[in-house]
Parts: structure tokens; sequence; C-alpha cells
């Protein structure tokens, strides 16, 4: 790795390389080299000294994106390693800095968000603490720190990103809410919520200072109905939210309204208007829930348009697909995922329509299971060439001939800004005559040799236009998913416990039955 270091930084290393000699010689250390010295104990994994470093921090400010980011004194990029070791003593020390002597302590904000988490962790213990672990972490910190008898003083301002699930819900709660003086004050950007009940979800929204949350994900086990996700817009209100995501269903009636005639319009126009008063919202993901005919309804009051538009698998009509090509939204797309819908055979000109209005500004675009065939490859290529900002296509589960792929591999290699591609597996690696599978386990079986074959080809296609900085790629079951990685065991409990209830109340009524 050529990266030039200067000779502060060197020093740095060489003094955080004798942790007994660094914590020893801190107070003589010059304040503005305490940033180089924390990012250089961070580097070569040294907690101990990043502890101390954190203890007797002397500025008012610590934000580790800026810190762990590249710098003139460290080129390197140290914000993709969410080191377990050293997270865990930077928040030990975080509470070391806390509990000493009024006199010394400086710190007013201590900023923890800009860590990128990623599948394969570079720091020289390779132990990842996930986006999860360290909301519990940071929770459980402060919990303790509430039962010290503490010096009064101002409290510090924590900013980080949480991941709340049933697991952490409980010292969240505590950590958001003190009961008496804290000296870490939790504040969160960015929320992201799994395996939690709608009240638990709003119960801990409201402590979380939604007037400052940016970012809302609400993701697979939070069962929320159309009923609740009013409830949430208009009783918890978000002003400054810039990116909401919901989860599975969230669109579906609640059982009262959906006897009422009209009432599922009305509850649906009435999440718009909430939607509406969010004059910073620029990305919604409302993947898997049925909008078929109320895309107009939903996105029509918006204020701001949007940049990045996730509708998979929503059951998309021509009314909904027309509303689209035609609004403001289309000429700011950046990201776009419309998976999940027979779009070339269906919609063919308000899709193009749609592609032509957002070519200048999209970057990435999911299309996977769109049933896109091989005679659907002229279009698409027609389409896809004005798109000179795509850096991603994705496009997984439309059973498409090596051939058609070679063609539209070599239209591909001509957008100058795309890195990455994901394609099908290649419908002549499946039994003649067979149709082609649409679960990943039928998918996942076919005939590897000719996989590779085929492969070696498109990426052929792409070296002989001398593209060799485009990324190809089949991740059958899914890209990385940290967040998921991290909770799997959680998440695998809490769809045990809603089987088992199914279950017992399928038993339940058996028995009524008998």
């Amino acid at each position: 790795m050529g990266t030039m270091r200067s000779l502060r930084f060197i020093s740095a290393e060489a003094l955080v390389s004798h942790p007994q000699v660094a914590r020893q010689s801190l107070d003589s250390v010059a304040h503005n080299l305490y940033p180089l010295l924390f990012k250089a104990s961070y580097l070569l994994e040294q907690a101990e000294v990043t502890r101390t470093v954190l203890g007797r921090w002397p500025l008012e400010e610590f934000r580790l994106g800026a810190l762990l980011g590249p710098s003139a004194d460290h080129p390197q990029d140290l914000r993709d390693r969410a080191c377990r070791a050293c997270l865990e003593a930077l928040v030990r020390g975080l509470a070391d800095h806390v509990l000493q002597d009024r006199s010394r302590r400086r710190l007013r904000v201590a900023d923890l968000t800009g860590i990128r988490d990623v599948q394969v962790q570079r720091c020289p213990c390779g132990r990842a603490l996930g986006k999860w672990g360290r909301t519990r972490l940071l929770a459980r910190t402060c919990c303790e720190l509430q039962a010290e008898p503490l010096a009064a003083g101002r409290p510090v301002e924590v900013l980080a990103d949480l991941f709340v699930t049933e697991g952490n819900f409980e010292a969240v709660v505590q950590a958001l809410r003190p009961a008496g003086p804290a000296p870490l004050r939790m504040h969160c950007p960015s929320f992201r919520a799994d395996s939690l009940s709608p009240s638990q979800l709003l119960h801990v929204l409201r402590l979380a200072g939604p007037g400052a949350l940016r970012k809302l994900e609400v993701v697979h086990n939070v069962r929320l109905h159309a009923g609740h996700v009013h409830q949430l817009l208009a009783q918890v209100g978000f002003p400054r939210l810039a990116s909401l995501t919901l989860p599975t269903k969230a669109f579906d009636a609640p059982p009262a309204c959906a006897s009422t005639p009209g009432g599922e319009d009305r509850l649906l126009a009435s999440i718009a208007r909430e939607l509406s008063k969010m004059t910073q919202l620029t990305d919604l993901s409302v993947a898997f829930s049925r909008l078929t005919g109320k895309i107009p309804t939903l996105l029509g009051p918006l204020q701001t348009p949007l940049r990045v538009l996730d509708l998979a698998n929503c059951a998309l009509n021509h009314a909904d697909m027309a509303f689209l090509a035609d609004s403001a939204h289309a000429a700011h797309l950046e990201v776009l995922d419309l998976s999940g819908h027979n779009l070339v055979s269906l919609f063919p000109s308000t899709f193009f329509r749609l592609l032509g209005q957002a070519a200048r500004t999209l970057r990435i675009l999911t299309l996977e299971e769109c049933g896109i065939v091989d005679s659907h490859v002229g279009m698409l290529i027609l389409g896809l060439s004005p798109c000179h900002q795509l850096r991603q296509l994705k496009f997984l589960g439309n059973p498409l001939s090596a051939r058609a792929l070679r063609r539209l591999f070599a239209a591909l290699s001509e957008l100058p800004e795309l890195r990455c591609i994901e394609f099908p597996v290649p419908k002549d690696c499946y039994p003649e005559g067979a149709a082609y599978p649409q679960d990943e386990l039928a998918m996942s079986k076919f005939d590897q040799q000719k996989y590779d074959e085929i492969s070696e080809e498109l990426r052929a296609v792409l070296l002989r236009a001398d593209r060799e900085d485009i990324q190809v790629s089949t991740p059958l079951f899914g890209s990385f998913d940290p967040d998921i990685q991290e909770t799997s065991n959680e998440l695998g409990a809490f769809l045990l416990q809603a089987f088992k209830n199914a279950l017992e109340n399928f038993s339940r009524a058996l028995r009524q039955i008998e």
C-alpha cells in the first residue's frame, strides 16, 4: 500500500507502539497531535492507548469519521474498520473522560457515526463490532454511568447510528430516557429497527429525538400496517428526515379500515400528507407493499423530488408507471429499484420514458425478476444507452440466454461510469425446455461448468472493449448485508416464535371446530 505518511504520523506510530511510554507521556503532547495519536492507535490496534487518548481528549469535539478518514498526514481511509477491540476501547475511554475531575473535562460532542460495515474486516484482529453491537455497547455504557455519583458539569452529546431490536431495546430506552443527570447523552442521526412490536417502535422513536432524525429504516420483522405508519408519521413526526425505509406490507389496510368503504384510500392520502410535510425527504423505500394504482396518491403530494426510490415487488400498474415517468421525481432519480414487475412486456413505453427522464442522474438501477427475455434486449440497450452516469446494473432472475447477455454486455461496455454488473444465471445452464426457476433453491441448481464458460465469455466481451474496471457477478443469495448478518440469530428466534404462535392459533381453531 503506497500511502505517503507524514513524519508527524510516523512519530505518532512510533510512540503508540510503546503503550506504556505513550500513556505516561500523553500529558506533555501538544493538543493538536491527539487526532494523529488516535488514528495511529486505531491503525495499530493499540486498544489501551486508544482508551487513554479518549480519556484525556483535550479538544471540545471528537468526530470518529473525520479522524479515521484520509488526511494529509495519513492518506489511508480506516472508516471501513469496525474493529471490535478499538471501538470497545474508544467507548471505555469516553466513560473514563466523563468520570474524571471536572477541570480536566473538555469534550462536548463525541460523533461516533461514519463507520462503514463491510464483509471483510481489514483490521489486524479481524473481529468486527457491527452497528447492533455498537448500539448495545453504547447504551449499556450510558446506563452504567447513570448509576455513578457524578461531579456536576455539562453532559457529553454522543451522536450514534442506532440499530435497535428486541435484544437491546431495554438498554436503549434507558439510555435515551435517563431518570437523573446523565454524563453521556445519546442522540441519533440514523435509526434502524428490526424485531420490535409496533408499540415498542413508537415508544423508542419518541425518545430518540425524532426532530433531528435524518434516516429511519424499519425492516423485516416489524409488523406494521398502514394504520401504524400513519400513527408513526402523524404522532411522532420527523421534520428533518431525508431517508425512509418501511417494511414488507406496511401499506396493507388495518383490519378496521378494510371494512369501511373508501377508508383505505383516505388512510393512504393522509399518510401521503404526512410525507409531504417532510421537506427534506429524498430517499423512499417501500418494497413488497401492494401499491397497485396508489403511486400517484402516495408520491403526488411530496414537496421534494426523490433521488432514491425502491418500489420492488409493489404490483405496480400502468397508471403508476405513467405517473412515475411524467413526475418531477423522474429527472432526479439516482437509485431506482423496480424489481418484480414485467416492465418491458407490460409497460414498454412508460418504462422507457422513465429511463429517458432519469438518464442524466441514474447511478444504480435494479431490475431483478422483471421477466426480461432475449427479445427485449434490443429495446433495453436503446433504453440504457443514454444513462451515462450509471455505475451499477443489477438484473438477476431474468431468463436470458448467453447470446443475449453477450449482446447486452457489448452495449453496456460503452457506459463510461459503469463499474458493477449483477447478471442472471444464463438460461443455457438449466435443463433444455424447463421453465426458468423462480425460487432461490431451484435457481441454485444449475450447470456450474457451463456457467463458468459463459461468464468467462462475458468477461472477454468487456476486456475486448478495454473495460476490466467493470466487476461482474451473480450473487444468487443476495448481496452482503452486515446488519442482517449480525442479528441473524435473533431474527431466527423471532421467526420461530411467530411460527409457533401461528401453530398455536391454528390448533386452537381446530379444537373449537371439534
